[in-house]
């Protein structure tokens, strides 16, 4: 079975990337992959330091990377990049951990401006050996499309333009995934 993981670089409690990548592994989960989820404001994981080797939960989290044939990464845009959660992570994970594996990237915007954002993902996960699928999606004024926490629903998009791009970006990571482990 194919695996997804998902990799939230929100430290938000009522984090809008983290429903919103919820919305694509959801899509991913229908379309037959195994779903997992990475809260990178949930778990122990000090800045990266390169001389020392493993830190906090840094091992478990990398081997749930490297074990699963796609990754959907998402951050909220900060300063016109990615959160320092997320680039601290990254920063821990290496071409071991994404050779072979196809990355699907997502940006939540408080504004408008989520482009470079996706750039500098799209950039550093291929400097690691990444296959960025090409369909991405940058969400402007997340906090108005996005709803955290629905009590019916849980995490959904209320936007169908927006849902519909974050559900095709789930299906289509299982998809590249599934031609590159074929």
């Amino acid at each position: 079975m194919t695996r997804i993981v998902a990799v939230s670089g929100s430290r938000r409690e009522a984090s809008t990337t983290r429903a919103a990548l919820h919305v694509a592994l959801d899509a991913a989960a229908d379309a037959g992959a195994e779903t997992d989820m990475i809260d990178l404001g949930a778990v122990d994981l000090p800045l990266y330091h390169p001389d020392e080797d493993a830190q906090g939960d840094s091992e478990a989290l990398k081997r749930r990377v490297r074990e699963a044939d796609g990754v959907l990464a998402g951050t909220p845009v900060y300063r016109g990049s990615y959160s320092s959660t997320f680039k601290s992570f990254h920063d821990f994970c290496g071409s071991d951990e994404y050779a072979n594996t196809a990355v699907g990237l997502l940006a939540t915007a408080g504004g408008g401006s989520y482009g470079g954002t996706l750039e500098h993902l799209r950039s550093t996960f291929r400097n690691v050996h990444a296959w960025t699928v090409p369909h991405e999606v940058g969400i402007e004024g997340a906090s108005r499309v996005v709803e955290t926490d629905d009590a019916d629903t849980g995490p959904r998009i209320v936007d169908d333009d927006i849902r519909r791009r974050t559900e095709t970006l789930g299906r289509v990571v299982v998809e590249h995934a599934e031609r590159l482990q074929g």
